[in-house]
């Protein structure tokens, strides 16, 4: 039995208290201890780990810095792209590339302004090259490999996160833009999809719109509303994300080629302030059914991670997630594709969690949202 076997908040609750009893001393998140490794950072959203254990972290108004594993922070780096930074968007995610040490590449997605008289703005991915040791690192060969179309005047629900998947190519979550949620089921468009692409932003052969009339190629899934963490599953290798409702209604979701999640046509949110509903909650035929989701209130669920270290005894296999209305760390327990039980951590530092990676030491890192964000290493005493 799951949590997913119930629909209403109160059998949820129930259920909930009961698993939790069950969960040894550790579990509780008391032994946790928040090292500050970083601090004064302007609004971050991502962290990545470079092979050598330093850190990129970028800032939504548009900066990238380098950090060291003792804490010293590099100037923003020069180079990157124009950044429509407002309301939602601005520079969002970064990763490394798994072949770093042969290539020395990264990816990062931003919200791409329009040029030449194009209105609006959208969400897109880039490439670098970042050369040389230490802070002083620059990055080199920046160029946008893809842009999401169209481009819509709005400064919401730009998404994003980018995964590898097991064939080295990239799978980009992007969000509806908030007006255009009804594009969301549109395959012809980006809008509210997952896309896979290459290294060089063009679509794979093997995606399952791809040759198919009025279909975008990249595109990999649809009817998202706006991914905000995204992961992928270490035994399965399938991708997990979650992504905001509007008034509640957020949901995790194993995101499978071709397959439709729904939004506006299926969802638990509702309609922000009245309440009344957006489409029907499901199930629905031709529509897949969220993991778990979270009603009626939101939490906004951010980063994404499966821990598989030994560092925090009974978590290995767990799923943790990030929130920003929820102000704390969740951890999901995981039977197979199923979500058994839900553990909120470090809600006493009222801290909006904007992002979760597990470091090359094994320790779980959060970064905190804000005009004084900052990177904290969760560590055992």
């Amino acid at each position: 039995m799951t949590l997913n076997s119930f629909r209403t908040p109160l059998a949820g609750l129930l259920l909930l208290a009961a698993l939790s009893s069950t969960q040894p001393a550790f579990a509780q998140g008391a032994a946790l201890k928040p090292v500050t490794v970083l601090k004064g950072l302007d609004n971050p959203w991502a962290l990545a780990f470079l092979p050598d254990g330093r850190m990129l972290v970028t800032e939504k108004p548009g900066r990238m810095r380098l950090a060291l594993p003792a804490g010293q922070l590099s100037e923003p780096l020069a180079g990157l792209p124009a950044v429509a930074a407002g309301g939602q968007c601005g520079l969002l995610d970064v990763v490394v590339d798994p072949k770093f040490a042969q290539n020395q590449r990264i990816f990062f997605t931003f919200a791409e302004p329009g040029t030449g008289g194009e209105r609006g703005n959208s969400t897109a991915v880039a490439s670098a090259r970042l050369v040389g040791d230490g802070l002083t690192a620059r990055l080199e060969d920046v160029r946008t490999i893809f842009s999401q179309k169209p481009k819509i005047s709005s400064r919401n629900h730009c998404g994003s996160r980018i995964v590898f998947d097991r064939s080295g190519a990239l799978l980009v979550g992007l969000g509806d833009r908030f007006s255009g949620k009804d594009e969301a089921q549109n395959p012809a468009n980006h809008i509210g999809k997952v896309i896979r692409i290459n290294a060089e932003g063009q679509p794979l052969a093997d995606n399952p719109f791809a040759g198919r009339s009025g279909t975008a190629p990249e595109v990999f899934s649809l009817g998202h509303r706006n991914i905000q963490g995204a992961a992928l599953h270490p035994q399965t290798g399938e991708l997990w994300a979650v992504e905001h409702g509007p008034q509640g209604g957020d949901e995790i979701n194993r995101v499978q080629a071709g397959r439709n999640y729904g939004w506006p046509i299926v969802t638990y949110g509702r309609n922000y302030g009245l309440g009344t509903t957006i489409g029907e909650p499901g199930p629905k035929a031709g529509f897949e059914q969220p993991l778990r989701h979270w009603v009626p209130t939101s939490v906004a669920p951010s980063g994404l991670v499966f821990l598989t270290s030994d560092r925090y005894p009974g978590w290995q296999g767990s799923v943790f997630m990030g929130t920003l209305r929820g102000q704390a760390l969740v951890r999901l327990t995981l039977d197979g594709a199923s979500v058994k039980a839900e553990e909120r951590l470090l809600a006493d530092l009222g801290l909006r969690i904007r992002d979760v990676r597990q470091g090359p030491d094994g320790w779980l890192y959060i970064v905190s949202d804000g005009d004084n964000g900052q990177v904290l290493r969760l560590e055992r005493p």
